[in-house]
């Protein structure tokens, strides 16, 4: 079945019940059982898509689940709260004293604040490596979990993901990674050897910038120990945010080809441009990830990062000011399109150095990319002028 078809089709069992297309929002804090017996055994949590308690789930959340797990070719899923809650519960279900855990360098900020800050603290020994070299030196005996971001948060750098997996699983760790940029439909994480896949479904999944949302998916040996924390810490997501979700799922594949296209449209336009040094996006043929983006993506989405020619805070503010068409904000993955300094997320609230080096995130929305570019050319001339 393509991918178009099944999610169209796929998360409509409650449906039926009251003869809709689209499964009801199911509300609930209290479930209720007939029997004892049936009480005792959904008390287990043996099954990851029974109710239970309001807290791990109603049949909204579980047709959510099971969407997103048959969309990624896994076992299963797990719903939480947002985008990094599910990162931190992956993490803190591998973190705990004697416990090592390896890192890409390229990570969500916040990411590498929870495992510095967090589990660090609590006695997990933490590791970054960086994108290109071989992990299996960075790989130690406590090693309980390598984690991954592909692209890399901001830089765009590329890594191997199946080598990665590889010297990993030789010495039985396993791989997470955070594949939000690609989404299920543009990046088989499972089949390249990622254990567990954690998607802020905040952003294309769910599509039009009002959720937040967290989704993992894999195998429901590799999911156990998340969810077990899960249940501990009380991150499960809520219904309202799994419905919309399902409803933003279905367009979700041909949303990401009309993001690809316009992104692909201005990043060339980037590129030509006297004002723009270089622009990040492994998509490009010219790009030093690009051989590893066509052997692990089947497309590219929205996000990707440029190289602002050096300009003092005033003319980089009045190029971020000047866009009309960019909003100035912190996210991507909905219809509209964002900009942003490319700066670690600890440092947005300070101004750069006099004319330091700027990067900028772009995600090219559902807009015409011919003006995007008019907006961007209009924008760039602005930083140009120091004077003015």
């Amino acid at each position: 079945m393509h991918t178009e078809t099944l999610l169209a089709h796929a998360a409509r069992t409650t449906a039926r019940a009251v003869q809709s297309v689209n499964p009801p929002l199911v509300r609930t804090s209290t479930v209720v059982f007939d029997t004892l017996q049936a009480y005792q055994q959904a008390q287990r949590g043996l099954v990851f898509d029974a109710p239970r308690y309001g807290r791990s789930g109603t049949a909204t959340t579980f047709e959510l689940q099971r969407a997103m797990a048959t969309l990624a070719g896994a076992q299963g899923c797990i719903a939480t709260g947002c985008g990094l809650a599910a990162i931190v519960a992956v993490l803190a279900a591998h973190a705990g004293p004697g416990r090592h855990v390896l890192l890409s360098e390229g990570v969500y900020g916040p990411t590498r604040a929870f495992c510095e800050q967090d589990i660090a603290a609590a006695g997990t020994h933490i590791d970054f490596f960086p994108h290109g070299a071989d992990i299996a030196p960075y790989l130690r005996d406590d090693t309980s979990l390598v984690f991954v971001e592909t692209p890399a948060s901001l830089t765009m750098e590329m890594l191997d993901v199946r080598a990665v997996c590889a010297a990993a699983h030789r010495r039985g760790i396993p791989v997470a990674a955070d594949a939000t940029w690609g989404t299920p439909v543009f990046f088989d994480a499972h089949a390249l050897g990622i254990d567990l896949s954690v998607h802020a479904a905040t952003k294309f999944i769910n599509g039009h910038s009002d959720v937040m949302l967290g989704l993992v998916t894999g195998s429901l040996d590799a999911l156990a120990p998340v969810r077990a924390w899960c249940d501990r810490a009380g991150t499960h997501a809520a219904p309202d945010a799994c419905w919309l979700a399902m409803r933003g799922l279905r367009t979700l594949a041909i949303r990401l080809q009309r993001h690809q296209a316009s992104a692909l449209a201005v990043a060339h336009w980037l590129q030509s441009h006297p004002r723009v040094r270089r622009v990040r996006f492994p998509a490009l043929p010219g790009d030093p990830g690009h051989a590893l983006w066509r052997a692990q993506f089947s497309g590219a989405a929205g996000p990707f990062t440029f190289d602002l020619a050096p300009c003092s805070e005033r003319a980089f503010a009045r190029f971020i000011e000047s866009l009309a068409l960019f909003s100035l904000g912190t996210s991507w993955g909905g219809f509209e399109s964002l900009v942003m300094p490319a700066v670690p997320h600890l440092l947005r609230a300070h101004a750069a150095p006099a004319h330091a080096a700027r990067l900028v995130r772009l995600h090219i929305g559902l807009e015409h990319p011919d003006d995007l570019c008019a907006d961007l050319a209009a924008a760039l001339a602005t930083s140009a002028d120091d004077d003015a």
